[in-house]
C-alpha cells in the first residue's frame, strides 16, 4: 500500500516542480507556433520552424537581475553547455543607456576568465537577423526584474531538428564586456536540448525520469523499509510464539531495503555526472555516510557471534548504534532529497510525512505496550518474591480440598 501510494503521487503532475506557470507564443510584433518554459530563471522560448528552407524564427524571454546587468541566450552547435555557445547578449549601452544586443562566442578562455568577453561575429551559426526589446515597448526601463525579449532568425542544417540551448544573466557589464554570471545551482544548469518539432526538452525529460526513480527507490528503502525492519526487530523478538521468525523477517527487510537503497544511490551518482552544474553537497555527503553505515551493518551479519560468546554484548551495542544512525541519516536525507528536487511542498512529501508519522505512532503505541507488559511482569516478580502469589495459590488448593 505504501509503495502504491508513493508511486502514484510521485508520478502525478503535482510532484514535478514548475519554474513558471506558462509560456507564450505571442508577442507584440509576432506569433510563433510552439513555446516552452525553460527549467531555470523563469525564462521561456517560443519558435517557428520552417522545414522547407531550414530557418528558425524564435524569441527568448528573460529578465534582468540588475539595472546594469545583462541577459543572454544562445545555441551551442555541439552540446548543451556554456563553452562553445554562440550567444546574443542584451544589456544597457554604457553611453546612451539604451538596450543593445551584441553577438558573442563563449570559448574556453572566457569560461576560465583568462580574457574578457568581447563581441565578435558568430561562426558555425548562420544568423540572418536579430533584435531585442524590453517588455512594455520603448517606454520600458531596465531595472531589477525587467523583462526582455531577444529575437533571432537562424538558418540551421538541413533536417536538423534538435538544438542545444544555453541562457543566463549577470549583474554587471564592464564597457561592452559582460562579466561573469552568478554561480548558483540554477545559473550553472541553464542549458537544455530542444526538439523543434515536438517542443520537448529531451535531456531534461531523461533527467526527470532518473530523478523520479532515484527519489522513489531511496524514499521507499531508506525512508520506509529500514525503519520498519528496526520496528520488527525491537518489538517482535519478545513474542515467544514467533520463535526465530522475527529475525529472518528483520534480516530480509533490511537486506532488501539496503539493496534498493544502493541502487538508488548509484542512480544518484549518475545524476551527478549528467548534471555537472548541480552540486547538492549535504545530500551527497549524507548519502555516502548512509551507504557506508548500511554496508557495515550488512557485513556485521557475517561476524555475528553466538549468544554464548563473551563478545556478543559488544556486537549488539555496535549493531544497535550503527543501525539507528543509518536509519536516522537515511530519513534526514530523504527530506534533503525533496528539497533538492524542489518538491518541498509536493504531495509526494506529504504522503511520505504521513507514512513516517504512522510509523512513529506505531512505535509509540508498541513502546507504551512494552512498558505496560514490563511493569506487569515486574509486579508479578515482586509478588512472587514476597510469597503473595504462592500463598494465594496454596489457600485456593486448600479450600478445594476441604
Amino acid at each position: 500500500m505504501i509503495l502504491y501510494l508513493l508511486f502514484s503521487l510521485v508520478f502525478s503532475p503535482q510532484f514535478l516542480p514548475v519554474t513558471s506557470s506558462r509560456c507564450s507564443t505571442t508577442t507584440s510584433t509576432k506569433t510563433f507556433e510552439k513555446c516552452m518554459v525553460l527549467p531555470t530563471q523563469q525564462s521561456s522560448l517560443a519558435w517557428t520552424y520552417h522545414p522547407h528552407n531550414s530557418t528558425l524564427d524564435l524569441v527568448f524571454f528573460g529578465s534582468f537581475i540588475s539595472p546594469s546587468g545583462w541577459v543572454g541566450w544562445g545555441i551551442n552547435p555541439t552540446t548543451a553547455e556554456m563553452t562553445g555557445t554562440r550567444a546574443l547578449i542584451a544589456f544597457p549601452d554604457p553611453n546612451s543607456g539604451q538596450l543593445v544586443l551584441l553577438p558573442y562566442i563563449l570559448d574556453p578562455s572566457v569560461k576560465l576568465q583568462k580574457a574578457p568577453l568581447l563581441s565578435r561575429p558568430l561562426d558555425h551559426i548562420h544568423l540572418l537577423s536579430s533584435s531585442a526589446k524590453m517588455y512594455g515597448g520603448k517606454l520600458a526601463t531596465i531595472h531589477d526584474g525587467a523583462q526582455v525579449e531577444i529575437y533571432a532568425t537562424i538558418r540551421i542544417s538541413l533536417n536538423k531538428t534538435k538544438i542545444h540551448v544555453v541562457w543566463n544573466r549577470g549583474v554587471y557589464v564592464q564597457g561592452y564586456s559582460p562579466t561573469i554570471h552568478p554561480t548558483t545551482i540554477n545559473d550553472l544548469s541553464s542549458a537544455t536540448t530542444i526538439d523543434l518539432l515536438s517542443g520537448v526538452a529531451r535531456h531534461e525529460n531523461d533527467l526527470k525520469t532518473l530523478k523520479i526513480v532515484h527519489g522513489v527507490m531511496n524514499g521507499v528503502s531508506w525512508g520506509v523499509m529500514l525503519p520498519i525492519g528496526i520496528i520488527m526487530s525491537r518489538y517482535l523478538r519478545h513474542i515467544e510464539a514467533l520463535g526465530p521468525t522475527w529475525f529472518y523477517v528483520h534480516a530480509a527487510m533490511q537486506l532488501t531495503g539496503f539493496f534498493l537503497g544502493t541502487i538508488g544511490f548509484a542512480i544518484g551518482l549518475r545524476l551527478g555526472q549528467l548534471s555537472p552544474g548541480k552540486v547538492y553537497s549535504l545530500h551527497r555527503k549524507l548519502g555516502f555516510i548512509a551507504v557506508c553505515l548500511g554496508s557495515l551493518q550488512t557485513l556485521a551479519l557475517l561476524f555475528r557471534p553466538k549468544t554464548t560468546n563473551k563478545y556478543r554484548k559488544y556486537w549488539k551495542s555496535y549493531h544497535h548504534f550503527v543501525g539507528y544512525a543509518c536509519v536516522v541519516l537515511g530519513v534526514v536525507n530523504v527530506f534533503q532529497g525533496f528539497e533538492a528536487m524542489e518538491a518541498g511542498r509536493s504531495y509526494a512529501k506529504l504522503a511520505y510525512c504521513m507514512c513516517l508519522s504512522t510509523l512513529i505512532g506505531v512505535c509509540i503505541a508498541l513502546e507504551v505496550n512494552s512498558w505496560v507488559v514490563f511493569c506487569r511482569k515486574a509486579e508479578e516478580e515482586k509478588l512472587k518474591r514476597e510469597g503473595v502469589i504462592l500463598n494465594a495459590g496454596s489457600e485456593k488448593h486448600s479450600g478445594n480440598f476441604n
